[in-house]
């Protein structure tokens, strides 16, 4: 199984073209191999990186330890081995403060009860279909995220795919590109502008549209690094490059400073 699992993963790797330091991280770990494999497939081409397969508790717990920055675990519950998926579960919370999700095709209140002590971010129900694990992975995140009780989880019946969610994670945001996420960490952030019902980020390489208003957004930025400025800017104001007049300069780009917030904003910056 190991080997099988190795080279199916090398495959899907070389195919893919993964790492990046945008794309969120996953491990899979289930004993199925072809159930495993078809997961991995299909998360890579909705642009998630798949950092191991494990058959076992034992070899995740070795692939996570390998790749601290995994982002997310996928976990059957049953699994062979001296340990369940619930077992390795409860390890992660121990040493790993990162969502996972069940996947299991199990539901009898013993094994249900035991998954609900570990706290899992979500569930996913076997069999399921490719559109169920992205709405999973994303409820997940979104759950960790907003640090959302274990009985709001399982009170949970629909996931409305027309939301959209800035997830605040260690020192990152999960910006949602298309239907997957990517991992953006504060530092690439350059600013953030508002634009009638729209809030569109702009990053180093990238930008990203959100239907909600600015101060939502802005709420998951920290205030040590991020500023307002104007009623439709939020800066990182250690993306600043120089300033004129009313107007700060980050990259090529001109940020207007209100007059209400003009003595606020250039007295930090000349402090710099």
């Amino acid at each position: 199984m190991e080997n099988n699992s190795k080279k199916c993963l090398d495959f899907i790797k070389k195919d893919k073209m993964y790492h990046s330091t945008t794309k969120v991280k996953i491990l899979i770990v289930e004993d199925e191999i072809l159930l495993a494999t078809d997961i991995a497939y299909n998360l890579g081409d909705n642009n998630y990186d798949i950092v191991g397969i494990a058959d076992t508790a034992k070899k995740a717990l070795e692939i996570l330890a390998r790749n601290k920055d995994t982002d997310m675990v996928l976990i059957d519950i049953m699994l062979k081995g001296e340990f369940d998926g619930i077992e390795l579960a409860r390890f992660i919370n121990d040493k790993y403060s990162i969502p996972f999700l069940f996947l299991t095709s199990h539901a009898d209140n013993y094994i249900f009860e035991r998954a609900k002590s570990v706290k899992p971010h979500a569930y996913l129900l076997k069999p399921f279909n490719k559109r169920q694990v992205y709405l999973a992975i994303e409820l997940a995140l979104k759950n960790f995220s907003n640090k959302v009780t274990e009985n709001e989880i399982l009170a949970k019946k629909q996931f409305n795919t027309s939301e959209n969610h800035v997830l605040s994670i260690k020192e990152s945001l999960f910006l949602k590109k298309n239907n997957h996420f990517e991992r953006v960490h504060l530092q690439e952030i350059l600013f953030l502008k508002a634009d009638s019902n729209y809030c569109t980020i702009y990053t180093k390489t990238d930008h990203f549209i959100y239907s909600v208003g600015l101060n939502k957004i802005e709420e998951q930025l920290p205030v040590t690094a991020f500023m307002r400025v104007h009623r439709s800017y939020v800066v990182n104001i250690n993306s600043v490059s120089g300033f004129e007049g009313n107007m700060l300069y980050i990259l090529d780009n001109k940020i207007p400073v209100s007059k209400s917030r003009k003595e606020e904003v250039f007295k930090l910056f000349r402090t710099i």
